[in-house]
C-alpha cells in the first residue's frame, strides 16, 4: 500500500499558500503534555483576569481529539496582517494593526473552509473543524509544534522568516499526514525589548504575561472600568497595543500584506485627537462596520477614549 501522507501534505500546503496564508506546518493531533501544567498554574495565578472563558474546556484546550472525533492532524497556518500605514495624527488615540481593516475571524474562517473543501475534493472524504482565535485551541503551542516558529518571552509566536506580524489558525483533521518538526530553539537569546517597552509591565517574566496588566485585555476584555492606576501607562493605546511587537528585532523582517479585505480603512486612518474625542456612534458604526473593533462595542471604545482624557 503506497504511503500518500507527503504527497497530502504538498497538497495542502500548497493549497495553504495559493489561498494567501504565510505559512504551513503540520503536527500530530496529540496530547500538550508540556502545556498542561503551563496552563494550570497561569489559570491558578489568575493571570487570565476576568477572561473567565479560559477556565473552561480545560481538557480540550490540551487535546484536540476532544474537538474532533479521530482527530489525527493539526494544521496549523498564518496569515500576515502588518501593514506600514499609519494613522495621519500622531496624537490620537491608537489602534493596533491587526484592526485597521475587516475582521479577521471573518476572513481567516472563509479561507479554512475553502481549504477543507479542497482537501475533501482532492484527497478524499475528511472530517474536520476550522478554529480562528474563538474555541479552546492553544493556537501557538500548536503552531510551534508545527515548526513555525518559537513562543517569543512576550508569549507571542515569532517566525524567523516573517516576525510576528500574524493571525495564527487551525484545521483539525482526521488524515494521517507527514508531520513536520516541532520548533525547538529560542532565537529570542539575552534580548528583553519587549519586557522593557511594556509600560504597565503585564510580562511578569519571560513568557509569563498577566493579562490584568496588558493593554490589549484593558482596552478589549475588560468590561468593567479601567483601574485609575493605569491613568499614565496607556501609552495612547484605545484598542489593542503593538508595543511588544514593535519593539522586537525579528520584525524586522515583516513585510506588508497582500490581503486586500485588511486594507487600512482611510477613514480610520485619517481621523485626528479631536475626532475621535468626538465620536458618535453613528460614525463608529460607519468606520467599524466590518471590523474586529466592533467587538468593544462603541461604549467601550469611547471608555477607553475617555479614560486616555485623564492621563
Amino acid at each position: 500500500m503506497i504511503d500518500n501522507r507527503a504527497r497530502y501534505s504538498k497538497l495542502i500546503k500548497d493549497e495553504a499558500i495559493r489561498l494567501g496564508f504565510l505559512q504551513c506546518g503540520i503536527a500530530r493531533a496529540d496530547f500538550l503534555n508540556d502545556e498542561a501544567p503551563r496552563l494550570e498554574k497561569w489559570l491558578m495565578d489568575n493571570h487570565h483576569g476576568t477572561m473567565s472563558y479560559m477556565e473552561n474546556h480545560f481538557d480540550k484546550r490540551l487535546d484536540p481529539r476532544l474537538l474532533v472525533d479521530d482527530a489525527k492532524s493539526v494544521i496549523s497556518l498564518t496569515l500576515n496582517y502588518y501593514t506600514d500605514a499609519a494613522q495621519s495624527d500622531p496624537d490620537a488615540p491608537k489602534i493596533s494593526k491587526y484592526a485597521y481593516g475587516s475582521d479577521y475571524h471573518q476572513v481567516i474562517k472563509s479561507k479554512l473552509f475553502e481549504l477543507l473543501q479542497f482537501i475533501s475534493e482532492n484527497i478524499g472524504e475528511v472530517a474536520g473543524r476550522a478554529f480562528v482565535d474563538s474555541a479552546p485551541v492553544l493556537d501557538r503551542a500548536w503552531a510551534k509544534r508545527a515548526g513555525i516558529g518559537w513562543i517569543g518571552k512576550n508569549s507571542n509566536l515569532i517566525s524567523k522568516k516573517t516576525g510576528s506580524f500574524f493571525f495564527l489558525a487551525e484545521l483539525i483533521i482526521d488524515l494521517d499526514l507527514e508531520y513536520d518538526h516541532a520548533f525547538e530553539t529560542d532565537h529570542c537569546g539575552s534580548c528583553t525589548k519587549c519586557i522593557d517597552a511594556c509600560p504597565t509591565d503585564a510580562i511578569l517574566s519571560p513568557y509569563i504575561i498577566d493579562a490584568k496588566k496588558c493593554i490589549s485585555y484593558l482596552t478589549i476584555e475588560l468590561k468593567d472600568e479601567i483601574p485609575n492606576h493605569f491613568s499614565d501607562k496607556m501609552d495612547n493605546w484605545m484598542f489593542g497595543c503593538d508595543i511588544c511587537q514593535d519593539v522586537c528585532p525579528w520584525n524586522r523582517f515583516s513585510v506588508p500584506n497582500t490581503e486586500q479585505s485588511f486594507n487600512p480603512n482611510d477613514k480610520l486612518l485619517e481621523m485626528r485627537k479631536e475626532d475621535w474625542l468626538d465620536i458618535t456612534e453613528e460614525v463608529f458604526q460607519q468606520i467599524f462596520k466590518n471590523s474586529a473593533v466592533k467587538r468593544t462595542k462603541f461604549k467601550g471604545l469611547t471608555r477607553n477614549i475617555d479614560f486616555l482624557k485623564r492621563t
